[in-house]
């Protein structure tokens, strides 16, 4: 792939990488550094990417720069972090949201990008490093643990 076609391509996918980022890291200073970063190293490789799986490929950089700050962020100490104001929200979202984000990290990250990213099984799954069976395991278990967290919210 040619650097102005990437330049094209990578305008094109961040919107979903900050999104996808946002998932997994949850702190916007840390999303913006690993899109950064995946914008950087993606640039640098942009020869090896095949073309049909630029997606996939662009997603993968993105998922382990994630997981190298998650990584650097155990050996440092925590800062309270200031959430947006709830109040702010649609209730039903809200809920959404908050069961969504207690979940595990891999169970998060394959419904952000199937359901709110809109990749297609195949895509995701080469994202993630997983066959295709596998992700549609996580987001059967996924799936569950949401609606049993959704339930509980309701009858509280």
């Amino acid at each position: 792939m040619k650097k102005t076609e990437f330049n094209q391509l990578y305008l094109q996918l961040l919107p979903n990488l900050y999104n996808i980022a946002m998932s997994i890291l949850r702190n916007h200073a840390d999303t913006q550094d690993a899109i950064q970063e995946t914008a950087l190293k993606a640039w640098m490789h942009s020869e090896r990417i095949r073309n049909g799986t630029e997606k996939a490929y662009v997603t993968r950089i993105l998922i382990n720069e994630c997981h190298n700050i998650l990584r650097f962020r155990r050996r440092t100490v925590p800062v309270p972090e200031i959430h947006e104001n709830p109040a702010s929200c649609d209730p039903d979202l809200s809920e959404l949201k908050e069961a969504i984000s207690v979940m595990p990290e891999k169970l998060r990250t394959a419904l952000v990008l199937v359901y709110q990213e809109s990749y297609s099984y195949q895509e995701a799954a080469e994202a993630l490093g997983i066959h295709p069976v596998a992700l549609k395991s996580r987001l059967k278990r996924a799936k569950a643990m949401l609606k049993s967290q959704l339930i509980e919210l309701k009858e509280e």
